[in-house]
């Protein structure tokens, strides 16, 4: 299984190259999120997603999750919580926030996972949080107050949120929970337990489908709908998970954590070039006060 990650994970490349297409590629899901709406419903995509996701997957992992199957059965509650978190849970409200606001508010507001990883691990796991971390938390909610309020932080009192802004940041504390609890998983090698998470994504994601077509959303996908499907399995869902395992083996997470910051950048960037959506200075100054309360809280947690 080693060299096959090791093959597809374009070994000869460095591992700040990966980086950086990891995070393209999840700047691109906020994208696609948003291109997707009449191509093919929310929900469907999430099931289809995960489905396509097993599909190529597991035939090159099965016998490794086989010979795992005594730990996933131990375990087979934290998966199901921590795939109903991170997986279905997230991509259920990211998709439906694609109807409901702008793919640059989608991406900018992921900024605030760093963020919220900090103040959860602070609250719940009692894990220490520094000055300079604790402003860089401040900072990167700050951004997001910032889009909340269309540039106008002086209107915190008669704040509204558009649905799609308030499904992301759901969203983004529900995977803020998953990264917290990633401290506490099984020890199996990355992609069996990827391999179970998306198993439990794909089951946890039935009733979504179910409801969305006992309540009349649901309609057979377009071309463009199928091209998204196998975009959003391919790269975002395996490809950059490959990617990222890699550049952890190859500098570290400490190290490799960092270059996640760029999401937001290249998804604006994405939504801007292809999707002609308006780019305002409320955006630039999210942008900003995101990726700077990012950097400082890594700085101080480093120092």
């Amino acid at each position: 299984m080693t060299a096959w990650i090791r093959a597809r994970a374009a070994l000869n490349g460095s591992a700040v190259t990966l980086l950086v297409l990891t995070a393209a590629m999840w700047g691109a899901n906020g994208v696609v999120s948003r291109a997707a709406v009449g191509e093919i419903p929310p929900l469907t995509l999430v099931t289809l997603r995960w489905l396509a996701v097993c599909g190529v997957l597991l035939p090159f992992v099965w016998r490794d999750v086989r010979k795992a199957a005594p730990t996933l059965r131990a375990r087979k509650t934290y998966l199901a919580l921590m795939a109903l978190c991170g997986y279905t849970g997230f991509n259920v409200l990211f998709y439906l926030a694609g109807a409901r606001t702008s793919a640059v508010n989608i991406v900018l507001l992921q900024g605030v996972i760093p963020a919220a990883v900090l103040a959860m691990g602070a609250l719940f796991k009692g894990l220490p949080a520094r000055p300079l971390q604790i402003a860089g938390m401040l900072l990167s909610f700050s951004g997001a107050g910032l889009i909340a309020t269309r540039g106008d932080l002086f209107a915190l009192g008669q704040i509204s949120l558009n649905a799609g802004d308030a499904m992301m940041l759901v969203a983004c504390l529900l995977y803020a929970l998953y990264t917290l609890a990633l401290r506490d998983r099984p020890p199996l090698a990355p992609l069996v337990f990827f391999s179970g998470m998306a198993i439990a994504a794909f089951a946890e994601s039935l009733p979504f489908l179910a409801w969305e077509i006992a309540s009349g959303g649901f309609f057979w996908p377009t071309a463009k709908g199928w091209a998204f499907v196998l975009f959003v399995a391919l790269f975002p869902s395996l490809i950059s998970q490959i990617f990222f395992m890699r550049a952890v083996e190859l500098i570290g997470p400490g190290r490799a954590g960092i270059f996640t910051n760029l999401t937001p950048l290249f998804g604006a960037v994405f939504a801007i070039g292809f999707l002609a959506e308006p780019f305002h200075l409320y955006h630039a100054g999210a942008m900003v006060l995101g990726l700077s309360g990012i950097a400082l809280a890594e700085w101080g947690g480093r120092n």
